[in-house]
């Protein structure tokens, strides 16, 4: 098998959408029968997001094999099916770092280490490793072009185009054409710059993706063609969307996909894309409104809960429902009940940080209270537990270890647990980094319970990223409570899943489900609440 890979790289200004365009992309070449690796490699010095604010990169994507990456791997696995892996992410602090272990136990030979050619043959070797069994590798380069940080990806990829061949490398440049109302025209200077930059450093584009508010005139694409060194073909619109997954179709449409085969000589004429044409379909139909309450801290960038998001549309497309999602901030009590009063489910995600948590208290319990469905993600399951215990049990000081010390630990520090590496142990002072069970973790589910309805299984496999656990000496006072455990770790020590008898639907879990989420495969634990609330 020849494995061809594309690299695809962003200018002008961020945020174009270079992790939808590659999924995008990756999903058309599979409409053609090609299967797809994707991949992301990020400029920025921290050894992955893990310890960042939401605020500074959105979420935290979590892989199956426990790997803490860019919210991108997210938009790669909804949009392809193809389950992201630790190979498949990469951060300019994992390079240096792998290096420099190197270089401390001598593997270099007393030779001195620099960023041609050690850093730059680090970022090939990751590019290339375990690529065997793709038909396509698809690279996405973090950042913009003239950002000091991504110079040395550039010229890894530069390396790789003569390393491999122009038979077998592909470059496509991600760029914006800005709308000045004034001139009353779209601007291809920018683009032009950004290509010009990109050649400085030894690349020639080889397809611009032109980001635009607007149709682009045909002249337009020829000034751009004709200045870039392309040919008239090789410059595709990449319009605003009515929704994500219309992105695949519209590319399609102008010929993206055609372009890659022409570039690589295969051929440029099957292609099924009747699935994604049958979501359009759904999502056109759907004349039914629903009205979600999401009760969070990180209200204000939405990006911190995207796949979150789109778990729950993917639940809501096959029922022909547009969700009405109400962004409830738990800071803000004074419309915490105004807001809540007026939604058919609540749903209370995953967090850090006592900040907060009172508001998020109170959303749960008015869900128990006035029987209003309501899932619990992570966090969410935590605090659920926590109402409980406050609430229902008299313990007024239950509480989460995470907040400091306190006579009633609900919720306490996982010092040791299981794992296919063996026993893991954590303690107070261990780094933040890297301490949490993260990853991909089997869950029992307890006969004759809803969740076991929901899955339709005794074990299940879900994605976990969190440091405390809920102590299981309150698990049968719960249970007097009416929140009984239905799902625990195989070995019976961590509890994974809580649900209430006494409610028509009020589940929390301890991992996050909208991690497995994908289009064509709603995750059905989102399906049910969706379910739940239209009832």
């Amino acid at each position: 098998m020849v494995t061809r890979y594309i690299f695809i790289t962003g200018g002008v200004t961020s945020s174009l959408g270079k992790g939808l365009a590659s999924a995008a992309l990756g999903a058309l070449l599979q409409a053609r029968g090609y299967s797809v690796l994707l991949r992301k490699l990020d400029p920025y010095l921290n050894i992955d997001p893990g310890t960042l604010s939401p605020y500074e990169h959105g979420e935290v994507f979590v892989t199956d094999d426990g790997t803490e990456a860019d919210l991108d791997l997210g938009h790669y696995e909804r949009f392809t099916g193809v389950s992201a892996r630790s190979s498949d992410y990469v951060t300019t602090g994992k390079i240096y770092s792998t290096v420099l272990s190197r270089e401390r136990r001598g593997d270099y030979l007393g030779a001195t280490v620099q960023v041609i050619p050690h850093i730059t043959d680090e970022i090939k070797s990751f590019i290339m490793r375990d690529t065997e069994n793709a038909d396509f590798v698809l690279c996405e380069i973090g950042g913009t072009v003239g950002d000091i940080e991504g110079l040395p990806y550039l010229e890894a990829i530069r390396q790789l185009r003569n390393d491999l061949g122009r038979e077998r490398t592909l470059f496509v440049h991600l760029t914006l054409l800005p709308y000045i109302a004034t001139a009353g025209e779209l601007k291809t200077k920018p683009t032009q710059h950004s290509v010009k930059e990109l050649l400085s450093v030894g690349i020639q584009a080889d397809i611009l993706l032109c980001r635009s508010d607007r149709p682009i005139p045909q002249e337009a694409k020829r000034k751009l063609a004709q200045f870039c060194n392309l040919a008239s073909d090789n410059v595709i619109a990449a319009l605003d969307a009515s929704n994500i997954y219309e992105v695949p179709l519209q590319y399609h449409a102008e010929g993206l996909d055609r372009q890659v085969c022409h570039h690589f000589c295969l051929d440029e004429s099957a292609s099924d894309l009747a699935q994604w044409q049958g979501i359009q379909t759904q999502l056109g139909a759907a004349n039914k409104s629903l009205k979600i309450g999401i009760v969070g801290k990180y209200t204000q960038l939405l990006d911190a809960y995207k796949s979150l998001i789109e778990a729950l549309n993917h639940a809501a497309i096959p029922l022909g429902l547009k969700l009405d999602l109400v962004w409830i901030d738990s800071q803000d009590l004074d419309q915490l009940h105004q807001k809540l009063k007026d939604v058919k489910a609540i749903l209370v995600p995953g967090g850090f940080g006592e900040r907060g948590i009172e508001g998020k208290l109170e959303a749960i319990r008015f869900a128990r209270e006035n029987k209003v469905p309501f899932l619990g993600i992570c966090f969410g399951m935590q605090l659920a537990v926590i109402e409980a215990c406050r609430n229902q049990l008299g313990l007024a000081q239950a509480s989460s270890t995470e907040f400091g010390p306190t006579a009633e630990p609900v919720v306490g520090l996982m010092r040791e647990w299981q794992s296919e590496a063996g026993i893991q142990t954590r303690t107070e002072s261990s780094d933040l980094g890297g301490t949490m069970r993260v990853g991909s973790y089997p869950c029992r589910l307890m006969p004759h319970s809803l969740v076991h309805t929901v899955y339709n299984a005794d074990l299940i496999q879900e994605r976990h990223r969190h440091r405390y656990e809920v102590n299981t000496h309150y698990i049968e006072r719960l249970a007097e409570a009416g929140l009984k455990c239905s799902g625990l770790s195989p070995d019976g020590v961590l509890p994974e899943i809580v649900e209430r008898a006494d409610h028509p639907w009020f589940i929390g879990v301890q991992f996050h489900p909208e991690l497995k989420s994908r289009l064509f495969e709603p995750h059905p634990l989102f399906s049910a609440f969706i379910k739940a609330a239209m009832a």
